[in-house]
């Protein structure tokens, strides 16, 4: 048979790799140009027995518990709501920002009517996005929104997306919106938990199958070629090529390189058992970075762990061929980009065995959940077409 070939070992690849291993018996190769699988939720405990995660902090967060029921499969979960500030004009404030917070910006008394004004015109609604509150037509809650939206929206974005928020696609501005009450959790979704052993575990375990092979240290761009309609990997035609990277690098960037943002992430210890008030503090009017992250604070059993590590985030613009920054992160939806990207999915769709999963190579803003989602609903697809070409070859 054919080669069947996913590239990345994310979450978008590790598990349409394990359904088409498991559930179709296929052999599968999985191609990841990393030293490591799991993509960007790659962790590991470091010399203070701190297990960090590398590209930055990942948080199993979702509606949908058929995605936790998938996930328990192999690793063992622990619910954990993550707990965030904000720093702001020299202080913390609550992060999402709610009542509380209206109460630590503009002080109670001032907040008595606001706050009946917001629970009046956002009645039965738990979160709002912010551009709504800046855009009501009462006076004073479209100034308490223009005030978040100065003193931390537009000051946040401009660092982590190099844009203004007028430039970026509204779906991001929504990511975070205010609560409507007193809660304090960061995202109001139903079921939240971390993975006791880390997230490397679980991916090691996702992976652990007899039909799939792991090739680390590998770039896929080196012994892929698409021509005649069809992917091919090192001169063999290929049944399937799942791809999971970047896009524009796929077709050597024919069209403009695409904008994706990186992160610089530096790490402070401190011979301490606690250093941040909480687990992630953000810091929308700091110059150059915008949040940090104390691992320790988010580990389910930290009793090994000496002192603590703090991990701060500096954002900057994604080069592949760079020293830092090297690693993209989010893609940078505009009107542009979309553009642009729509030329290159055009690419994609001249050959019929190859599918487009994730976040960089669908050049869309997935949060984790939603990726994870998307994965298993996308394995129909790809089952669809190996179930046809098999009937086809036979």
């Amino acid at each position: 048979m054919e080669k069947i070939i996913v590239v990345g070992s994310g979450f978008s690849g590790a598990i349409l790799a394990r359904k088409i291993a498991e559930e179709l018996g296929r052999q599968v190769l999985v191609v990841e140009k990393r030293d490591h699988i799991g993509g960007n939720m790659y962790d590991e405990v470091d010399e203070h027995g701190i297990l960090v995660q590398k590209y930055g902090p990942h948080f199993l967060n979702t509606n949908n518990y058929a995605v936790i029921k998938f996930l328990k499969q192999y690793a063992e979960l622990f619910p954990f709501a993550v707990q965030l500030l904000s720093f702001i004009d020299g202080r913390y404030v609550r992060l999402p920002f709610n009542f509380e917070t209206v109460q630590q910006l503009i002080g109670p008394e001032k907040a008595e009517g606001l706050l009946a004004k917001l629970r009046a015109a956002f009645a039965g609604r738990d979160r709002v996005p912010i551009l709504e509150l800046v855009d009501n037509g009462d006076k004073d809650i479209r100034e308490y929104g223009e005030l978040l939206f100065e003193k931390a929206y537009r000051t946040y974005v401009s660092k982590q997306w190099g844009l203004q928020p007028e430039e970026i696609d509204k779906y991001v501005l929504d990511r975070v919106p205010m609560a409507m009450g007193y809660d304090g959790r960061y995202l109001n979704k139903d079921f939240q938990y971390l993975p006791v052993h880390g997230f490397t575990k679980l991916f090691e375990n996702l992976l652990d199958h007899p039909n799939i092979t792991v090739e680390l240290n590998t770039d896929a761009l080196e012994h892929l070629k698409l021509e005649d309609g069809k992917a091919w990997y090192d001169g063999e035609s290929v049944e399937c090529l799942i791809y999971t990277g970047p896009i524009d690098e796929l077709f050597g960037g024919k069209y403009g390189p695409l904008p994706y943002r990186s992160l610089d992430i530096r790490y402070t210890y401190e011979d301490k058992p606690s250093i941040l008030p909480t687990q992630i503090v953000s810091y929308p009017q700091a110059p150059g970075y915008t949040r940090s992250t104390e691992y320790r604070k988010i580990m389910y059993d930290d009793s090994g762990a000496r002192g603590s590590v703090v991990a701060t985030e500096y954002p900057l613009a994604y080069d592949p061929h760079a020293e830092v920054g090297n690693t993209p992160y989010y893609p940078v939806v505009t009107e542009a980009s979309t553009a642009a990207y729509q030329k290159y999915l055009g690419e994609a769709r001249k050959y019929d065995n190859l599918f487009l999963c994730g976040r960089l190579a669908e050049f869309k803003y997935y949060n984790m959940d939603i990726c994870i989602e998307h994965a298993l609903a996308y394995f129909e697809n790809v089952k669809a077409y190996l179930m046809k070409n098999k009937e086809e070859t036979i």
